[in-house]
């Protein structure tokens, strides 16, 4: 019998080192894409509460006040994102996580991510930031200004690269970090979009491994 359980552990081996503790399973070689081409969300998402659906083909999401909805998948440790996003609201504030644990939310309004968080347009459209989980925090970078226009759909891409993140908006350099510390590993392997209030549309994700 302890021979046989011996065996079965061996077995299952590779599928436990390739998951999370959530038990997701890792972005391959050819990447990930997603156009949101359909009615539901799906198993490929983790909604942490707030009202996110798929409208028209585009990801909506207004009021979720940082319960993001979260990736089922595992990052590779130097990656690209991009995606297509606009905010209908004057005050901007576009948002998302990236290397977060994959299942973190605000339970009061106070919240500290457990990813790198990346916020064109915050505090009513005054500051781009790039933040180490505290994005009020000392620590957090901000770019130089520039404004979301409401209505106005952007071509953002993040990448990290060894111990740099760069978030671009159109191809223009919004914020970049050198982190001596990067977030990697189990519990930092995530990516979330996000929200406070604002209404906002996400579509045309793809991720890729570099």
């Amino acid at each position: 019998m302890r021979r046989l359980l011996f065996l079965f552990t061996l077995a299952l081996l590779p599928s436990i080192a390739a998951c999370t503790p959530q038990g997701d399973p890792g972005i391959g070689a050819e990447g990930l894409t997603d156009d949101f081409e359909r009615e539901e969300l799906g198993d490929l998402w983790h909604n942490t509460g707030a009202s996110w659906r798929i409208v028209d083909g585009q990801l909506n999401i207004r009021n979720a006040r940082n319960r993001p909805l979260w990736l089922r998948r595992t990052l590779p440790r130097d990656v690209r994102i991009e995606f297509d996003v606009r905010s209908e609201s004057p005050d901007g504030d576009i948002k998302v996580e990236i290397f977060g644990d994959g299942s973190s939310r605000a339970t009061t309004e106070s919240y500290t991510a457990t990813s790198y968080v990346v916020i064109f347009g915050g505090w009513s459209n005054s500051m781009n930031v790039l933040a180490r989980m505290d994005e009020h925090g000392a620590d957090r970078v901000v770019g130089a200004r520039r404004r979301v226009e409401p209505g106005r759909t952007y071509r953002m891409r993040i990448e990290r690269r060894g111990s740099r993140i760069t978030a671009w908006v159109d191809d223009e350099e919004l914020v970049s970090m050198d982190d001596p510390r990067p977030l990697e590993g189990p519990g930092h392997d995530h990516f979330a979009f996000n929200d406070w209030q604002v209404e906002l549309w996400f579509d045309n994700l793809r991720i890729t491994p570099l």
